[in-house]
């Protein structure tokens, strides 16, 4: 299934996405794509359902039709550093012998399509296309074979960046992370049964129409069992949680010289078969 939550922000409702490409409402059946909506039992429900039997909504999604963050009332925003061996090449950082843990405030959760904001004074801005891991059913310590059972899904985030603020500015990398509409996730939720395999899906991300990052999620050091597992050592997961799995090489910081965002530009990025994202960079 590719879950979605459509319409204004703030409003958004739950949908599913059919074979045609079009949102069927689902607001009759859930009131959220969020919390227990994401719990196996839920899921399967929602597998049986006939999408032709649910009410069309009108306009075509991302050409019309305004999609939401594919998850609602996230409750926390998990993201691993360093966790592509070339990435961490580009940026001058050892590949570490544990995943980096850091947070995105779920105040900078936005829709895959609205626009993100350059904070003020900012000038270094950066992209960062990664896979996301949406949580399902919840957990402590789970054994890496079992963490598969957990998962409700896989989605595109953006892990928009502010450099000086992450690494020149005291303190810890979230600073630079959790800006408002610095975490562009969706446009939908794709069940794990039709992601694919999610070790080895191509990603990429341009900036006005030049590729800037290209890479494959099978060059990521720690997969994403192994991810679930470990951050579940160090919190509890709960339903509607989401983990940013890391970067592949390409993003600006990286560059010789370093090329930051600016207003006016657009940022389209994809992971194979989870979506793409289009946004345009405001000053905020």
């Amino acid at each position: 299934m590719r879950l979605v939550r459509y319409g204004a922000k703030g409003a958004e409702r739950p949908g599913m996405v059919d074979r045609g490409g079009r949102v069927r409402d689902l607001s009759g059946v859930v009131p959220d794509i969020a919390g227990d909506a994401l719990l196996p039992d839920t899921l399967a429900r929602l597998a049986a359902l006939d999408p032709a039997a649910l009410p069309l909504v009108p306009g075509v999604p991302q050409a019309g039709l305004r999609l939401g963050p594919c998850v609602g009332r996230v409750g926390k925003f998990v993201c691993i550093g360093l966790n592509y061996a070339d990435h961490a090449a580009e940026a001058g950082m050892a590949v570490p012998p544990e995943p980096v843990i850091f947070g995105k405030w779920t105040s900078s959760i936005c829709g895959p399509d609205d626009d993100v904001e350059l904070p003020r004074g900012s000038v270094k801005t950066d992209w960062e296309v990664e896979l996301g891991i949406v949580i399902g059913r919840g957990g402590r310590y789970i054994g890496e074979a079992d963490a598969p059972a957990h998962v409700a899904g896989y989605c595109v985030v953006n892990d928009v960046s502010e450099r000086e603020y992450q690494v020149e500015r005291a303190g810890t990398w979230d600073k630079g992370k959790g800006c408002d509409t610095f975490g562009p996730i969706g446009p939908w939720l794709v069940t794990p049964d039709e992601a694919g395999d999610v070790g080895n899906l191509g990603m990429w991300l341009e900036v006005d129409g030049e590729r800037m990052q290209q890479g494959t999620t099978a060059t990521m050091v720690y997969k994403v069992p192994f991810l679930v597992s470990y951050v579940s050592r160090f919190m509890s997961l709960q339903p509607g949680d989401l983990i940013a799995t890391g970067t592949p090489p390409g993003v600006g910081m990286g560059r010789k010289p370093p090329r930051y965002l600016r207003a006016g530009e657009v940022m389209r990025l994809s992971v194979e078969g989870l979506g793409v994202q289009t946004q345009r960079v405001v000053q905020g």
